[in-house]
This record gives C-alpha cells, structure tokens and sequence, in this order.
C-alpha cells in the first residue's frame, strides 16, 4: 500500500493515527486540575510541533541519511517565510500558492549554497554552511530592507495589491485561509471536564506533515537513500566504484533545504509575518538538537525530538514562582521557598537548562536518541525478565569469538 512494504506501511497508518488523535492525546488532564499546566493541547503548540517536525526531518535526510552537519538550515526556513508572505501580499491570502513559493525560493538558494558548500566535507562543510545563514540573517536585517522590512518583519498591510482577493478585500487585515476556510478557526469540545480545541490551522500542518514523512519514508527506503548511506559510510569506496557522491549530497542537501523553506511557509500561513530572527544560528542548532534527541538516522526521531523541544519550550516556561508556590504550599515556609527555588531554575526562562540536562543525559546514555530509549523499553516488554545470555542476540556479522592465549605461545 502507497508504495511501502507492510511493515512500513503499518508504521505510516500509526503515524496518521497518532497525528489525528493529537488534540486528545496532548490534552490528558482535566480542566481546573492541578496538573492542567501540563496539558499541550492547545493550536498554537500542535502547529509548532507538526511545523518543526517537518523541519527536523528535512534535516535528518541531509545529516542522517549523509552524515553532513549544516550549521545553516536556519536560512532555508527564513527564506521560505519571507516568500511566503510576499505571495500573501501579492496574490492571495491562499496559503498553497504561498507554500508552493516557499519551497520553490528555498530549493533554488539551496541549490546555490549546496553547490559552494559541498565543495567541502566534514566541519569545513558546516563552517560554510553557518557562514552562508549569516550573511543572509545581515542581508535581511539591514541590506534587503526593502524586501525585507529589516528589523521590524515583513507584516500585511491594509494597501498590498494581493490581486486574487481584490474583489473580497474589507477594512481589516485578512486571514489567511485554505480555499475560503480560515486557518485560525477551531471548534471546542467539552468532555468530562476536559476542552478538547480542534483546529483548522492544526490539521492543514498535520496534513502536510504526514505527506511530507510519507516522501521521506519513501527517500529512506529508496535506491536513492542507499546511495545517501553509502556517502556516509565511505565516499572514498564510492569513488573507486566510478559513482561521484557529489550529485547525490547537492540532491539531498536541495530536498533537504525545500523542506526547510515548506516549514517556514507554514509558519507564515499560522502567523503572517516573517522577520531575520528565524535565519539565526540558534535557530539552526535547535533543528540539530531535535534531530539528535530524537535520533539521527531514523525516520521517526527528529519529529520526537521537535515534540519534546516545543513542549518543553511551551509548558515548562510558562511555569512560574507562583504556580510552584501553589504546588508546594503544604511545605514548612522555609523549605517551601528553598524548593520553589530550585524548581524555579529548571522552570520560567530557566527552561534552557532543563532543555540542557535532558539533552545531556540522552547523548550520554542514549547515543540513538529517545527512539533507541523507546527500543530498549519495548525488547523489555517482550522478553520480559527472563535471563538473556549471549547466545539471544547473535553477532550478524559472525565475528570469531576471542580465543585465550596459551602460555609459551
């Protein structure tokens, strides 16, 4: 089905199920409850979640299918937000003719950056790619201020031409839409004390999403794929087959950049403006951070990783002093304040470190990532806590076992 064996095609139908269920799923705790300031439901946070998720797996086809670390993928995701705003501008508030902008712009600065940056490999590679999304994140600050709106942002204004939508045209900045149906529009649900909000917004990103992780599962899985490991594994083996890996790195470091520029066209259909500060460097290290968390190289780690990031972004730093103080009233006042102290660290804008520790504890004892996390806990429910020996998990590749060395030898 859809071109997938039936153990990827099983993967994909939970994918769309999980995607779906989101509203619900993220939205465990009843309203007025104590734990409510946990609950991630809400359209703002999902949208993230499925925007930058397509962002993490873009840049898992470049760096876990190739091993080339882009320090610039920031750039791709402005370019493709300014791009978008422009056709909002132009042509129509529409958000496919915007995406499909987004995407086309991206892909064709990828193509050119790619072209000078794989010229080299290793961290000379990311050094050029890092130097390339700052010169853009300069140029749209202050030299393309025309096209850019410099430090204020590229914003809608009541005069723009937008020439298909003239005729609907009011006294307010329009919203944008999918083909008359407006992408901020929700609807509510009360359930047992729970609000579930269903957004139009949420699921025009869900929707993409999983196209976007059917045609990487499709790359992965692909002839074209294996050639991508092969330029990870050794590109000097490939050389002397006859095979150049540099068409293969361009291609991936294009699709990978496309992607990029269709989660920053996303961004602008949920809020349309588009400003220098999502071409920084930062920007760029979250996506490398998402994806190793996650786990680089899989299929479903990068989204992992960029659901984690976002919640912890989102909830964690909305969890002030006072909302500790709430959670800890029944403590002695001393101890109270001492532990809504420490607490108050992790939590607020000191959510980076909790970000920070979680990051540190997964390379160090999980180097694949929450996924090789959630592998170890599944083999633990299915072989249960029978005693293993090493006979269970057989060396694939058949490596003679140590002998012992006899004296006088």
């Amino acid at each position: 089905m859809f071109g997938l064996n039936k153990k990827d095609t099983t993967f994909l139908l939970i994918v769309i199920g999980l995607t779906l269920f989101t509203p619900i799923l993220m939205q465990p705790f009843a309203e007025g409850s104590g734990l409510a300031q946990f609950n991630g439901g809400y359209p703002d946070l999902m949208q993230k979640v499925a925007i930058f998720g397509i962002f993490a797996v873009g840049f898992n086809i470049l760096f876990g299918l190739t091993g080339y670390l882009s320090f610039g993928h920031a750039a791709f995701l402005g370019i493709g937000s300014y791009s978008a705003v422009w056709m909002f501008k132009l042509l129509t508030m529409n958000v496919i003719p915007g995406i499909l902008l987004a995407m086309i712009v991206s892909g064709l600065f990828a193509a050119a950056i790619g072209y000078v940056s794989l010229r080299r490999s290793g961290i000379y590679f990311s050094i050029l790619t890092l130097a390339f999304a700052q010169m853009c994140y300069k140029m749209a600050y202050s030299v393309l201020t025309p096209l850019t709106n410099g430090e204020t942002g590229l914003q809608l204004a009541l005069d723009d031409p937008r020439i298909l939508d003239k005729a609907i045209e009011g006294s307010s900045l329009p919203v944008t839409n999918i083909f008359g149906l407006a992408m901020n529009s929700t609807y509510k649900l009360e359930v047992m004390n729970h609000v579930f909000t269903f957004s139009v917004g949420f699921y025009f990103c869900a929707v993409i999403a999983i196209l976007a992780f059917y045609v990487a599962i499709r790359l992965f899985r692909s002839p074209f794929g294996m050639m991508l490991r092969a330029v990870k594994s050794n590109q000097h083996r490939m050389n002397y087959t006859g095979l150049d890996p540099k068409p293969y790195t361009l291609a991936a470091f294009v699709i990978s950049g496309m992607y990029a520029g269709l989660a920053g066209g996303l961004l602008a259909a949920m809020d349309p403006l588009a400003g220098a500060d999502r071409m920084l460097w930062t920007a760029s290290g979250e996506v490398v951070i998402m994806t190793i968390l996650g786990g680089a190289g899989t299929l479903m780690g990068p989204v992992l990783g960029a659901g984690v990031i976002k919640y912890l972004e989102n909830i964690f730093s909305k969890i002030n002093e006072t909302v500790l103080h709430s959670w800890f009233h029944w403590l002695p006042d001393g101890i109270e304040d001492v532990v809504v102290w420490v607490f108050a660290r992790f939590t607020g804008e000191g959510w980076h470190l909790t970000l920070g520790v979680t990051f540190m504890l997964v390379v160090t004892f999980l180097p694949g990532g929450l996924i090789q996390g959630l592998g170890h806990i599944r083999d633990r429910f299915k072989n249960g806590k029978k005693k293993r020996d090493k006979y269970d998990d057989p060396d694939p590749d058949h490596h003679p076992a140590p002998t012992k060395r006899v004296a006088g030898e």
